[in-house]
């Protein structure tokens, strides 16, 4: 995804999450094996007990809204409908909103990036039209591509919802908002989605706030899936579904939801849903890796096994992945290549001149200088991240930034 093809990398002293095995070495783009000794000639890093994770998969986000505080202006709402209402009412007089549309889409995007390969997310499900920055290598993250989707009923209407799902490939997941609010017309939902024959192997509802067990169970039945983002939940509505039936029967993938109504990132979003749920780490850490990755139709990424993408996370020895925050995170691979940690592990697996020394959350790390470059040209800033006063490259390239650190 950046910079040139991976070498070949053993880490070692390693522990893995749901294996045995204490090191794991990559080739190029892919993981080549797990347990194995390393090899004469290839880079050894030894992880002195520290643990790897597959790279996470968020499940549900706008990624050109995270730009925006929370757009809330009443303490609950019964029905996403209202809220949509209350934000659209907005849009031409809010200096905000007004000021955010200024900004061209590409840097939205860019930014909802940022914040997701920050909290160790390798691919994100973006529930708007792909842009073709989204496609490309160098944006921060992969992005679902191969899907159907429709906003919502209450936005599409029936017969283009209707369209929608059976244009999509079966192989594909097909995703909408439904459910979403506490009133009898998001309940209804359901039922309308039943009846339009939408309720099937491949859709995936996101929220379900107002499903009732019986059309939980019926969800399953059809081996359809929900995307749970319990902070939009909570922060809009006063409610989130309670999701153990579905978690046990694998049916489960959590989402952050951008930034408008939800948390700061998919780790915020998994400790919200440990407490909410009461299930252990065990539980909940498959609804960001190997479950998020079957509802998608992913095959290749979630899991630590040979032939997976060799996207990883990696976090302190003994630390669990739901207590984890981004500060924590030792290190990012997308695609095989570091791209955010610590300075030690970064500068270990690749030239120091592909990363940008910053600060995370007041902690220094090292961060892919390519992205650091085209966010410091942008006018938005993710809050939490700050970095040097003056970039290396080209005058076009340089920027200061208040309150940077030095490089």
């Amino acid at each position: 995804m950046i910079g040139a093809t991976a070498a070949t990398t053993t880490f070692i002293n390693a522990e893995l999450w749901g294996s045995d095995a204490r090191s794991l070495r990559i080739e190029a783009t892919r993981i080549s094996a797990l347990g194995a000794r390393p090899a004469s000639g290839e880079r050894v890093l030894d992880l002195g007990g520290d643990r790897i994770f597959p790279g996470l998969i968020n499940a549900h986000d706008h990624l050109q809204l995270n730009g925006l505080p929370h757009l809330i202006y009443c303490p609950r709402y019964a029905n996403a409908s209202r809220w949509i209402s209350d934000v659209k009412r907005r849009l031409d007089s809010d200096p905000e909103l007004i000021a955010q549309r200024a900004v061209s889409r590409a840097d939205r995007l860019l930014l909802g990036g940022i914040k997701n390969i920050l909290s160790g997310v390798t691919t994100v499900a973006h529930h708007d039209p792909l842009h073709a920055c989204l496609i490309g290598s160098q944006f921060p993250t992969r992005v679902l591509s191969q899907f159907g989707w429709s906003h919502s009923l209450y936005l599409d209407g029936a017969a283009s919802v209707r369209r929608s799902h059976h244009a999509t490939p079966v192989g594909q997941p097909w995703i909408i908002h439904a459910g979403e609010g506490t009133d009898a017309e998001a309940a209804a939902e359901f039922d309308r989605l039943l009846d339009l024959d939408c309720i099937t192997s491949n859709t995936l509802l996101v929220h379900g706030i107002a499903f009732s067990a019986h059309q939980q169970r019926l969800l399953a039945t059809a081996c359809a899936g929900l995307i749970w983002c319990p902070s939009s939940n909570l922060n809009l509505y006063g409610s989130t579904p309670d999701v153990s039936e579905l978690i046990a029967l694998r049916r489960i993938a959590l989402g952050s939801d951008s930034r408008i109504s939800g948390g700061r990132d998919l780790l915020e979003e998994l400790r919200l849903a440990r407490e909410v749920s009461g299930h252990d780490e065990d539980t909940v850490v498959p609804l960001v890796t190997g479950q998020a990755a079957t509802l998608l139709r992913f095959a290749d990424r979630g899991v630590l096994r040979q032939g997976a993408l060799a996207d990883l996370m990696v976090l302190p020895a003994g630390m669990s992945l739901s207590q984890a925050t981004r500060a924590d995170i030792r290190l990012v691979v997308l695609d095989g290549r570091p791209c955010y940690g610590d300075w030690c592990y970064a500068a270990a697996l690749d030239s120091p001149e592909n990363f940008a020394r910053v600060r995370i959350d007041g902690r220094e790390k090292a961060l892919a200088r390519a992205w650091v470059q085209r966010l410091a040209q942008s006018p938005l800033r993710e809050p939490g991240l700050e970095w040097a006063a003056q970039l290396r490259g080209t005058p076009q390239q340089r920027h200061h930034h208040p309150g940077g650190i030095p490089a």
